[in-house]
């Protein structure tokens, strides 16, 4: 066996390709929905902190969140250390300073709908790992979703309203996702979803502490974004990363970022709700097209 052919069969899918039942349905619409609010607590949060403080503050807040709970606290193996620590680094720590970074120039609602990209660059990371190419019909629902999600950004990206950074920022995060849900179904089903996710936060924590001392000296206290941070670290982070780890580990990492076609409906509607942005009618349409996406890659391989 070859060192890439080890490595394929030590990351893998992680799960078989059975139908979503209650259990998987109830984790996604939840995780979906906690992490579509996300972006609503960061715009929150911005208006007194600065990105470094978000960041560092989510994951340490979520760190002691998750320290209280004995399964969370359960020793990974020495030899696991690299993979879970590196999924930590690249799908929290990573992701939460590049999504504060990034609503400062673009809407929460945009954010949110960008994250739709993370089913389709899923499949190609774990392609290239497993060299295993998806059903024909997975492919077509990925394909329409990708559709969906052009429909939901078109207008802010070309509109007055966008920003090329803010947008690469936004991407550059997602890509984040889509490695480290190819890195955790083996870990997460080893070891179990919340202690997968709360050393990652640690490391993560750890990495972002200076960054969010520098960062302090910036941000002034103001009640209402320091609640947002609280619940955006220990429900958006802590509670959302252990319910995310454990869908991996349950549907493999090929179908679970069918998320990505969730969260933009609620950041969008939240966004429209509560922070006064607008939305157009090619976007409800790519909302109704992306979910007939996610959809298809939900059903039984």
């Amino acid at each position: 066996m070859t060192r890439r052919d080890q490595i394929a069969a030590r990351l893998g899918d992680g799960a078989s390709g059975k139908a979503f039942d209650r259990t998987d349905w109830a984790v996604l619409l939840g995780v979906s929905g906690i992490f579509g609010s996300a972006f609503l607590w960061i715009s929150i949060a911005l208006r007194s902190l600065e990105p470094g403080v978000i960041a560092a503050g989510r994951l340490l807040l979520a760190v002691a969140a998750m320290l209280f709970v004995r399964q969370a606290r359960r020793r990974i193996d020495r030899s696991d250390w690299f993979l879970v620590i590196a999924a930590g680094l690249i799908g929290q720590g990573a992701p939460a300073y590049l999504f504060a970074a990034a609503e400062q120039h673009i809407s929460s609602a945009l954010t949110g709908m960008l994250v739709s990209a993370v089913p389709i660059l899923a499949v190609i990371v774990n392609v290239i790992i497993t060299r295993k190419v998806p059903r024909p019909r997975i492919l077509v629902g990925l394909g329409i979703g990708f559709a969906g999600i052009v429909m939901l950004t078109l207008p802010d990206v070309t509109g007055e309203g966008g920003s090329v950074l803010g947008v690469s920022l936004v991407l550059i995060a997602v890509t984040g996702y889509a490695i480290s849900n190819n890195l955790y179904p083996r870990v997460a089903q080893q070891y179990g979803a919340l202690a997968v996710s709360m050393w990652g936060q640690v490391a993560s924590a750890i990495v972002l502490f200076p960054i969010g001392i520098v960062a302090l000296g910036e941000s002034s206290f103001e009640w209402g974004p320091v609640l947002a941070l609280l619940v955006l670290g220990v429900i958006g982070t802590g509670v959302a990363r252990a319910m995310l780890v454990l869908l991996v580990g349950r549907v493999g990492p090929r179908r679970s970022p069918v998320m990505g076609y969730i969260i933009p409906v609620v950041a969008l509607v939240l966004g429209v709700v509560f922070l006064d942005e607008t939305v157009e009618a090619i976007q409800l349409a790519g909302v109704a097209v992306a979910l007939a996406g996610g959809f298809l890659v939900t059903r039984a391989e």
